[in-house]
C-alpha cells in the first residue's frame, strides 16, 4: 500500500494499515513467538494471511524470522523499530478504553483470547508450592465452560480438559465478569460481594489474587476523556 506522500503518518501507515498488522504487532509485543501461539491470539486470521503479514513485516524490517533449532517451523522476533511502537499501541488501547467501550458488543469477549491473557497474566513466582492448578468456569458459556491453568516449575500450561489434578484456586464467573477485573473496570471484591463471581481455594492465594494474577496493562489507565482546556 503506497500513498505517495511525504507525510511521516502516511508512511507509517504503509506499513501498518493492513488488516491484522497492528494486532500481529501486538502479539508480538506480547511475547509470542511461535506462529500457533501468534494465531491463537488472533483468532479467526487465516494461516495464509498471517503467513502474508509476517513476510511482509520481515521485508520491512519490523520482525527477524529464525528457524526452531532441531524442530520444524520458525520463531518471530521484534527488532527495535517493532519494539518502539510499544507506546504507541499503548496510547491507541488508551483510547479505546475511552471512546470505543461503549460499542463492544457480548460476542466481542471471546474466551480463547481472555485465556491466552490470563495464561500470560500469572507469576509464576507468586505461586505457592512446585505445582498448582487454577480453574476457571465460566457460566455464561453453553458448551466448554471450564478452562485450566497448571503452573508448574515457573512454566504456564493451558488445558482445555481436566489435567486430573488437584485444583488450587477455583473461580465461577461469566467471560465479561472475568475481562472486566482484569481489564481495572471493577475490583474482584465488587464481583465478589454482588455474587457475579465466586472464588473457593487456599486462602494463601484466594486473599490476594492480583499478586499472583496481574491485572492487564490497561488497568491503571483513564476511564474518563482528558477535560479540555478552558
Amino acid at each position: 500500500m503506497k500513498y505517495g506522500q511525504f507525510c511521516p503518518i502516511a508512511s507509517a501507515t504503509e506499513i501498518l494499515g493492513e488488516k491484522w498488522t497492528i494486532l500481529i504487532i501486538r502479539e508480538l509485543l506480547m511475547g509470542g513467538r511461535r506462529f500457533n501461539v501468534l494465531q491463537r491470539g488472533l483468532g479467526d486470521i487465516s494461516p495464509a494471511l498471517l503467513t502474508s503479514r509476517l513476510k511482509s513485516l520481515e521485508q520491512q524490517g519490523m520482525i527477524v524470522k529464525r528457524r526452531l533449532t532441531g524442530q520444524k517451523g520458525y520463531e518471530y522476533f521484534p527488532t527495535p523499530a517493532c519494539q518502539a511502537l510499544l507506546p504507541v499501541l499503548v496510547a491507541i488501547g488508551e483510547w479505546g478504553i475511552i471512546w470505543t467501550r461503549e460499542t463492544m458488543l457480548d460476542s466481542d469477549f471471546d474466551v480463547e483470547m481472555l485465556m491466552l491473557y490470563m495464561e500470560r497474566a500469572i507469576d509464576p513466582t507468586k505461586i505457592i508450592g512446585d505445582e498448582s492448578v487454577i480453574q476457571f468456569k465460566f457460566n455464561d458459556l453453553q458448551e466448554q465452560k471450564d478452562f485450566w491453568l497448571l503452573v508448574k516449575d515457573e512454566k504456564v500450561d493451558f488445558c482445555v480438559t481436566d489435567p486430573g489434578k488437584d485444583v488450587n484456586v477455583y473461580l465461577n464467573c461469566s467471560v465479561r465478569t472475568m475481562y472486566e477485573v482484569w481489564m481495572g473496570e471493577r475490583s474482584y471484591n465488587e464481583v465478589m460481594q454482588s455474587g457475579e463471581m465466586m472464588v473457593q481455594g487456599e486462602p494463601a492465594l484466594t486473599r490476594n489474587i492480583k499478586s499472583w494474577l496481574r491485572p492487564g496493562v490497561f488497568a491503571d489507565s483513564p476511564r474518563e476523556p482528558v477535560a479540555a482546556v478552558a
